[in-house]
């Protein structure tokens, strides 16, 4: 009778371990698929802006030292995301962070010269390539959002009782959540509603 017991126990323990096991399995391959889902985003982020750059570059030639830190900070958002084969490290979540921070900050400062060039803001095409850029952003954000939640979900199933124990079996390790690095990006927007005109 204490043996059948016995046996139930190590069987109830398989079936419980196998469970918890492979939850954390499925769990580390949703966080992978987010953050790839992140790099699809970011990959057309990156394939958009040499058109910008091009299509913008005859108007804008002495605006130069603008299209090179642009082109500078796509190259160096390109270089920080290569090569992720796994789930991304602490460091390689931080690097590409800051580099595509980096990349927004020069995209805003284009966008703000080509305000000042009426005509080139009216082509269709500049219009075009801000609206996808835009559009992209906006995508890019909702990816962010999904791996920082699909981590969360990850992290807390390693770190909660009883998952711990199986989490080294399963060589779980916890994800590093995408944070805003840039300090431009935490700034509050200042919006002014009041019904006074300047003078």
């Amino acid at each position: 009778m204490i043996g059948i017991v016995l046996l139930v126990v190590i069987v109830a323990f398989g079936f419980w371990f196998v469970g918890v096991y492979n939850s954390l399995i499925s769990l580390r391959n949703q966080v992978f698929n987010a953050w790839k889902q992140i790099d699809v985003q970011l990959k057309r982020r990156h394939d958009l802006i040499p058109n910008l750059v091009e299509t913008v570059k005859g108007a804008m030639n002495f605006e130069k030292e603008t299209l090179e830190s642009v082109i500078a900070a796509r190259n160096q958002a390109i270089a920080a995301t290569r090569g992720t084969t796994d789930l991304p490290s602490a460091q390689q979540v931080q690097a590409t962070a800051a580099a595509e921070g980096q990349l927004s900050s020069s995209l805003s400062k284009l966008f703000a010269v080509v305000e000042a060039y009426p005509d080139l803001k009216a082509t269709g095409n500049v219009a075009q390539l801000q609206e996808e850029l835009t559009s992209t952003e906006n995508k890019i954000a909702f990816a962010r959002q999904l791996y920082n939640d699909q981590a969360t979900v990850y992290n807390t199933r390693q770190q909660q009782f009883p998952g711990s124990l199986v989490a080294g079996f399963a060589k779980s390790t916890p994800a590093e959540l995408w944070e805003i690095s840039d300090a431009a990006e935490r700034e509050i927007v200042k919006v002014d509603l009041s019904l006074n005109a300047k003078k």
